[in-house]
């Protein structure tokens, strides 16, 4: 389990008697696809490190619809924050995408060694103040920008952070689920997708979508104000 901690961003730099520590007050899940890991409104206890899979963090409309707050992939940790509140309940749901495998750990037990450690205090404000900006950034993507702006946006920003890997990216997650994370429709969604294939700027093939014209995909983006950031999680 070492190795699983010292590869995440908030466990990173602990030293052997901390990752020790940490591995005492820890809890290995496995959970099948779609199945739930908490509710929301249930007591937060526990936070977690995602290890394989990926976690879909979610709101329920009152009408049932999903929307979905953000998605969570191996490597990155999860609901930490909500240590530091007294009796904390849980704001949203989780559930599974695929096979997954998360470690959950005490919030008491590892807020007890944030007040001895005053570097890995400082690592998780760190972390928290990062998302509190990308979710500033992606408030204004979300509610200023259009819906083809912030999908034209999210496919440059994977596009721009794996050129190595080529011009073609795989979606991670069914459509239906990053159509709910960008806040666009399904149908909308697929009728960009439409939109984009018929002015020759991609081309889709199930999953997988392939870059025809960066430039004219970049602009599309550009003119919303969106190139990558908070709008292109590792979905």
């Amino acid at each position: 389990m070492s190795t699983e901690l010292k590869q995440s961003y908030l466990f990173a730099r602990l030293n052997e008697e901390q990752i020790q520590r940490v591995e005492a007050m820890s809890r290995r899940i496995k959970l099948s696809d779609g199945q739930h890991l908490f509710q929301a409104g249930e007591k937060a206890t526990r936070f977690y490190l995602v290890v394989q899979g990926q976690i879909k963090l979610y709101r329920l409309a009152l009408n049932g619809n999903e929307k979905v707050i953000e998605i969570i992939s191996p490597g990155h940790t999860f609901a930490e924050a909500l240590m530091f509140q007294e009796s904390p309940n849980f704001p949203v749901n989780a559930s599974t995408i695929g096979e997954t495998e998360v470690i959950s750990f005490d919030n008491t037990a590892f807020l007890g060694m944030l007040r001895e450690s005053v570097d890995t205090c400082f690592r998780l404000m760190g972390d928290m103040s990062q998302r509190l900006k990308r979710l500033i950034k992606e408030i204004d993507d979300l509610t200023l920008q259009s819906a083809t702006g912030r999908v034209a946006g999210f496919l440059w920003g994977r596009w721009n952070a794996g050129k190595a890997n080529g011009n073609t990216i795989e979606l991670n997650v069914p459509k239906g689920v990053l159509a709910s994370r960008l806040s666009v429709k399904p149908e909308t969604f697929s009728r960009i997708l439409h939109n984009f294939s018929e002015q020759k700027l991609i081309q889709v093939h199930g999953s997988s979508i392939e870059e025809v014209d960066e430039e004219g995909l970049y602009r599309h983006a550009e003119s919303a104000g969106i190139c990558g950031g908070s709008l292109s999680p590792d979905l």
